[in-house]
């Protein structure tokens, strides 16, 4: 990241909207799901010990979904992808198999990919 990408990363976070500034950053400020991320839970402990393979939340909207997408990509070592498969097209959902396909063989193969 160069001096130019870093103030436009901080300008964008800046003007971000107030629910996205507002969104859970880690496993402790996520409110609510304890059944499944609560203290001592197995998706908890995966979480923290970087050891998932693939998962798929379903439920209704403004449930947690992303926000613990997102956490688990900031835990973790992973690379996240944000879709909405309702409204993505084959051409999105398919450019982000490739994208996972792409890192998923930089990972195995030990090299550096951007």
């Amino acid at each position: 990241m160069d001096l130019f990408d870093q103030h436009r990363h901080e300008v964008t976070a800046a003007e971000a909207p107030l629910a996205a500034r507002m969104r859970p950053r880690t496993l402790d400020e996520f409110v609510g799901q304890d059944a499944i991320v609560g203290p001592g839970r197995l998706l908890r402990r995966a979480i923290q010990a970087d050891q998932l393979s693939s998962l798929i939340f379903y439920g209704p909207p403004g449930t947690g979904k992303t926000t613990l997408a997102r956490i688990i990509a900031n835990t973790t070592k992973a690379y996240f992808i944000a879709i909405n498969a309702v409204l993505a097209g084959v051409k999105e959902i398919r450019e982000a198999i490739a994208t996972a396909q792409e890192n998923a063989a930089c990972i195995v193969s030990a090299r550096f990919c951007s």
